[in-house]
């Protein structure tokens, strides 16, 4: 996995100890245990505790687009959604799969 800046780039004047925990921490060590969980699995995860929190916002985006880059085929996101829909809510789902389809078109 490359290294991620994102922390630094967006939060890193104004709350640089954040930043560096998002950086080195959440990226830097636990999305590299590849032996644990893979990337593409840790994806998928992480996908679902987004929309499962209600965060429809950039940060869904940003890892729909990393698991669609680690290989979750189309067919894939929209079973994983339409799964998920009867246990976090519809309306969710339906926002999701906007986003969702914009990317793997």
């Amino acid at each position: 996995m490359e290294k991620v800046t994102a922390g630094r780039n967006e939060m890193g004047e104004f709350a640089p100890k954040f930043a560096q925990l998002n950086d080195d921490v959440l990226f830097g060590e636990v999305w590299s245990r590849e032996d644990k969980l893979s990337i593409r699995d840790r994806c998928i995860v992480t996908v679902v505790a987004l929309v499962s929190s209600g965060i429809l916002d950039s940060s869904l985006k940003f890892h729909l687009e990393n698991s669609k880059k680690c290989g979750v085929s189309k067919e894939e996101i929209t079973e994983i959604i339409t799964h998920i829909a009867f246990y976090i809510g519809w309306p969710k789902a339906w926002a999701v799969l906007r986003m969702a389809k914009e990317i793997w078109k």
